[in-house]
């Protein structure tokens, strides 16, 4: 950040200082999600980047009179230290010793008295009364509808506006009626009159729906309460279609206005209990439920949706596991060029970056990028989610590391996958952490597991390599990826805390472990896998993974000699299925590198 940048920052924490004296509030908290919890969101929401300067997707921070703290996770460290440097601002880094959670630091220092505020839109329901317990026990009180970025945010970006589409029945393998039937079989065995719902992926599944409101994400800013009898969906008008209006139509889905979805859910005539998922809800809507329907009434639970939507039906898997072998050939045809072209012409990170994006919209059915492309050449690569610019990105020299964090958005599937590249000579410990990672990945990769495993036990699966060695990494190993919809799905996820919901058949998953060696290199190895159904004995039932990745390893990276006989098992059959999908797609040159890049190793 510049220094002209930084001393935006400082005016703005004191134009926000000046509103919470106004409001009579000594401590504000803001999270960088939006009003429907997202992960990521348009540049309207980006409340703590305004204020901070730090552009990392999970942010929480903390604002007081004395002083400006801001908590991320492991994926930021690096990135949001530089970002901060030089502002008010102090990093707290998620879970590492001595880094008090933001709930610990506001027991500690908030003050009988003392007033909490946050934006209630923008804080979930189990976010908000946690804080709200929090701040009672220490004698203090809770403002939830302080949202001072309305009022000195005067450049505020324009609240995104899209025209939205409908996915046709072929596309998604399941009509809307037989998916909200499904959802309301689930409230009757809760005993739930309503859902109402602001989980922007989850409506558009329910929907089958799509749009085009925060980069990268094909959702529309909507909410929707689904009745046993009714469907209400709030949305822009500016985004209705003349088909969409014909679909609603013709499926009997009212629509309303989205600017007055609050206004209307606090007079909301409810005839029974209501159903809402606290950790996809906001605060501010809980509120606004409880006084229309009475606290007493509602009904606390993850949407049924959520389950629903991330076990993939059969159109959806077949779709998707030709949308991996396409995304697949693309990024092998990259690879070859990078490999073939470094040293030769003058590649930097985000030409690099370019050239594979333009490979990707050439796939038929592309519709966009499913996150921007992380290309990262060596220590810049150990920043999780480094974002390279213009200004700043590294060219690209015949040594060392490219990572390349891609994917796309096509009409037949959702992709992302992460390859470790190698551009020239390396040192012995690059190739030891290389090899460490990439033994990492298969053992998850070729895992076998009894049904009823979930995502805690399968990360043991590829952190063992990292722990003999005393080493780990400072992210999940795996996350749910959308069917045409948001890359980070849930519920399922692999990690080694936190991670309880059982795999079942159809999930489609991340398998991405990593090191990063800060001012040094980063690596990581991400492949997409699909969860299917294994062997049935007269010990249970169990489940693996099929690849959906089809690319390579890179071997100039791996040292056999400190693989076990079973990991190099692994990486010769991975390669050899590699070789037998990708290899009708490439000819010449192409062809030869792929039959190279996919030889067989021996110990």
């Amino acid at each position: 950040m510049s220094s002209e940048n930084k001393s935006y920052i400082k005016d703005r924490l004191t134009a926000l200082r000046q509103v919470m004296a106004k409001a009579g509030v000594d401590y504000f908290l803001a999270t960088s999600s939006d009003y429907h919890a997202s992960e990521y969101v348009s540049d309207f929401f980006k409340v703590t980047e305004y204020l901070s300067g730090c552009t990392s997707d999970n942010v929480h921070l903390l604002v007081s009179k004395e002083g400006a703290w801001l908590w991320t996770d492991g994926r930021f460290f690096i990135s949001a230290a530089g970002e901060l440097a030089g502002t008010e601002w102090q990093l707290m880094k998620m879970g590492e010793p001595g880094v008090p959670t933001i709930e610990k630091f506001l027991t500690d220092h908030l003050k009988s008295g003392q007033t909490l505020g946050f934006d209630g839109r923008a804080v979930t329901v189990t976010e908000g009364e946690s804080y709200k317990k929090l701040a009672e026990s220490c004698g203090a009180k809770v403002n939830g509808s302080f949202a001072p970025a309305d009022e000195i945010w005067t450049d505020r970006p324009a609240m995104p506006s899209h025209s939205v589409y409908i996915l046709p029945v072929e596309t998604v393998g399941e009509d809307m009626e037989s998916k909200v039937d499904r959802v309301r079989d689930v409230l009757k065995t809760r005993g739930c009159q309503a859902l109402v719902m602001a989980k922007l992926d989850d409506i558009m599944w329910l929907l089958n729906m799509r749009g085009d409101d925060v980069h990268c994400n094909p959702v529309a800013l909507s909410y929707l309460i689904l009745g046993q009898d009714t469907i209400d969906l709030f949305i822009q008008e500016s985004e209705i279609t003349e088909d969409f209006r014909a679909y609603a139509i013709q499926h009997e889905i009212a629509l309303h206005p989205y600017e007055k979805f609050f206004q209307e859910l606090s007079d909301w005539k409810f005839e029974g209990k209501v159903f809402l998922d606290p950790d996809a809800s906001s605060f501010a809507l809980k509120e606004a439920c409880a006084k229309a329907a009475g606290a007493e009434n509602l009904v606390n639970g993850a949407n049924p949706t959520t389950a629903m939507k991330a076990v993939k039906n059969e159109v959806e898997l077949k779709n998707s596991r030709k949308c991996y072998l396409d995304d697949s050939v693309a990024l092998c045809k990259f690879m070859y060029w990078l490999q073939k072209e470094i040293g030769k012409q003058k590649i930097t990170e985000i030409s690099a970056a370019d050239h594979l994006d333009h490979l990707r919209s050439e796939i038929p059915g592309y519709i966009e990028l499913s996150f921007d492309t992380i290309s990262a050449y060596n220590a810049n690569a150990a920043m999780a989610h480094y974002a390279p610019t213009e200004e700043s990105c590294a060219e690209l020299k015949p040594e060392g590391f490219l990572l390349v964090d891609s994917g796309g958005t096509y009409m037949n599937g959702t992709t992302d996958v992460t390859r470790t590249i190698v551009l020239g000579k390396l040192s012995r410990q690059m190739i030891e952490d290389y090899t460490t990672v990439a033994v990492s990945n298969l053992r998850l990769l070729y895992a076998r597991f009894p049904y009823g495993a979930n995502g805690i036990a399968l990360d043991t699966y590829a952190r063992a390599p990292f722990w003999d060695k005393r080493q780990n990494f400072n992210h999940g190993t795996g996350h749910g990826v959308g069917y045409i919809l948001n890359v980070h799905e849930g519920p399922q996820s692999i990690r080694w805390r936190n991670a309880n919901v059982v795999f079942e058949p159809g999930m489609i998953t991340s398998d991405e472990p990593g090191i990063y060696i800060e001012n040094a290199y980063g690596i990581r190895i991400e492949s997409i896998v699909e969860c299917v159904e294994d062997e049935t004995n007269e010990f249970g039932r169990f489940l693996r993974f099929d690849p959906l990745t089809y690319a390579p390893i890179d071997l100039e990276a791996i040292d056999p000699s400190l693989m076990e006989k079973s990991d190099i098992e692994k990486l010769n059959d991975y390669h050899k299925k590699v070789w037998e999908k990708v290899s009708p797609y490439l000819e010449g040159d192409e062809l030869e590198w792929l039959r190279k890049a996919t030889r067989a190793v021996e110990a």
